[in-house]
């Protein structure tokens, strides 16, 4: 790590904040999407913008907020004045009353009725607090009720009308408290119907804000949230929204281009006094491990990174020049929760290990946006619902399309490739001994490069159950989706990325991250070979008596080694002309006889 030291001018992250007066106020680090408010007024009057958790969508609302506020027409210059809006406004600045709802704090804890009363709850507060705010505007009373939010609402907007004023609603994570009820444990699907169908009040509080929007007092509605899945359960009642998610024009709305990243990390790099080789060193961690999403589905529109993920490399390599021990924010550890949620329903388990195959990846001919609950949970005819769910969570995303026309959905980066790796670990190797034994021979595999330990681990814990499970191959993807699931380690390797390695190097490959090589680390190669039992002519019990010197010495084993040894030489010299001195690589070859044994 290089000594730290004072630096001048140094760059305001708001990490964690979602609030844009704020950053406007303080002058904070702020990527300008401004340009794109004609294009959403032309778009409609009640939008929907669907984007993963923790992606910028709050602070997007929040600037929308700023611009539309009336209460703010004073400050529109110091706002937004420096920015691109500012400089060609629309009409329609500072116009309405203003009005947020954020249903990520409403509580998911206790019956539906519980629910609704932690809903009201919110919708009274936040109306309150617009009667207060536009007091000198509004010209009767809005009434409260304590037991009915919808008809505080209605209250509102007949003040609203009466005043010769409009309001804007922004309702941020629509579906937070309804996806949180969904994905629990105990009673999730019941409660999630109690909710949302038939007269639940999810269902009815849309039914009023269609109501109140043909002619009531309400002219416009932006909405957030993650997955199409709640708005496709009300569509009865409120079937006049526009989702502009994956318009090309709104795809980068809520993300960083690679350029915006690079330039950024310019100016860190320079205050640190960092060298050509760190500051490209940077870049391509971010981009391994943050770079990967698309949001329009045209590969002519390029990849987004994660903007929450990249303010807080951001932060934390601006204040020690260096990078994060854990590049994974805790934030964003809670996506794990919605792996496993898709890994419950039916044939979820099998898409969730096939996504860990950068390879091969989950092919579909469209991708759903109008599908339900119920649809989900009922066996579906292919997996297009649930690799559609994946990419909602921004745990899948899209990369291109097959000779066939197939869209093809891969894992977007390396700490969503964590969150798979994570989840899979406690699926196949649950309990605190079988996890201890694994951090023991994996860490003695990474120092010392030991590969008997870890293979004989995994021949006898993970081997059987993947031989259980329903899977779609059963051949070298298998095995190193079993080594993958063991090892995974971002916090000390670059594990299977292009950046690390030529695609196509390897079946799995583990490069020690620049910033862990003065440690006791030494980096890996993996190659891995597959013979099917009916090959050998043995069954299972009989291949479980053969001793592991006997296995190495048949002879098709010993082919199958001989071709992976000759490609991880081939693989050894270009990364030693990739790498230098600094790499320390040993090379692994590895047989699976059926899902039964190893070789080695």
């Amino acid at each position: 790590m290089e000594a730290l030291k004072p630096r001048v001018n140094a760059m305001q992250f708001p990490y964690g904040l979602a609030n844009f007066e704020a950053i406007a106020e303080d002058g904070l680090y702020y990527i300008d999407r401004t340009d794109r408010i004609h294009a959403m007024e032309e778009a409609g009057r009640q939008l929907l913008l669907l984007r993963p958790r923790r992606f910028g969508k709050s602070l997007w609302l929040s600037t929308l907020e700023n611009y539309y506020d009336l209460a703010k027409a004073d400050r529109f210059e110091e706002l937004f004045g420096t920015l691109k809006i500012g400089q060609n406004p629309t009409p329609l600045h500072n116009r309405y009353v203003v009005m947020k709802w954020n249903f990520s704090v409403v509580e998911v804890l206790g019956d539906a009725n519980a629910i609704r009363r932690s809903l009201y709850n919110h919708l009274n507060s936040e109306i309150r607090a617009v009667a207060l705010k536009y007091r000198h505007w509004l010209t009767s009373e809005v009434l409260i009720n304590e037991d009915d939010g919808l008809a505080s609402f209605r209250s509102l907007l007949a003040a609203i009308e009466e005043s010769g004023r409009r309001l804007y609603l922004f309702i941020d994570e629509y579906d937070n408290f309804a996806n949180e009820v969904l994905v629990s444990v105990q009673q999730g699907n019941k409660r999630y119907d109690d909710l949302v169908g038939g007269e639940g009040v999810i269902k009815t509080l849309f039914k009023v804000i269609k109501d109140a929007i043909e002619g009531r007092g309400l002219e416009r509605v932006f909405i957030t949230g993650v997955t199409p899945v709640v708005m496709a359960d009300i569509t009865s009642g409120y079937n006049v929204i526009r989702d502009i998610s994956r318009k090309p024009e709104f795809d980068d709305l809520c993300g960083f281009h690679e350029e915006e990243v690079s330039e950024t990390l310019e100016r860190i790099a320079d205050a640190c006094d960092l060298s050509a080789e760190k500051r490209q060193e940077a870049l391509a961690m971010m981009r391994t491990f943050y770079n990967g999403y698309n949001f329009s589905l045209r590969e002519e529109r390029g990849l987004v990174y994660n903007p929450t993920l990249a303010l807080y490399f951001f932060d934390h390599f601006q204040g020690r020049c260096d990078y994060p021990d854990r590049m994974l924010d805790s934030n964003l550890a809670m996506d794990r929760n919605r792996i496993e949620y898709v890994g419950r329903l039916p044939h979820g388990q099998a898409l969730v290990e096939a996504a860990l195959e950068p390879e091969e990846p989950i092919l579909i001919d469209e991708l759903e946006d109008r599908f339900g609950v119920q649809m989900m949970l009922k066996t579906p005819k292919d997996h297009g619902f649930l690799a559609s769910l994946l990419y909602y969570f921004g745990v899948l995303t899209y990369v291109g399309r097959t000779p066939q026309g197939k869209k093809a959905l891969v894992v977007p980066n390396l700490v969503v490739r964590k969150l798979y790796a994570e989840r899979m670990r406690e699926e196949l190797l649950p309990g605190y001994e079988v996890s201890r034994e694994r951090e023991q021979v994996c860490d003695r595999f990474y120092s010392y490069g030991e590969l008997e330990p870890l293979a004989e681990f995994i021949e006898r814990r993970l081997l059987p159950v993947f031989d259980n499970r329903d899977l779609r191959w059963s051949n070298e993807l298998t095995l190193k989706t079993a080594f993958l699931t063991a090892l995974f380690n971002d916090s000390a390797y670059i594990m299977d990325s292009e950046t690390a390695i030529d695609k196509g190097y390897g079946d799995l490959s583990m490069i020690v991250r620049p910033d862990m090589r003065q440690y006791q680390l030494l980096d890996h190669l993996l190659e891995f070979k597959y013979i099917p039992l009916k090959e050998l002519g043995l069954t299972s019990e009989k291949l479980a008596e053969v001793s592991r010197e006997e296995l190495r010495k048949l002879p098709r084993v010993q082919q199958k080694l001989a071709e992976a040894d000759a490609q991880l030489a081939g693989y050894r010299e270009t990364l030693e002309k990739s790498y230098g001195p600094k790499l320390k690589l040993r090379t692994h070859a590895l047989v699976g006889i059926g899902l039964t044994r190893l070789a080695w």
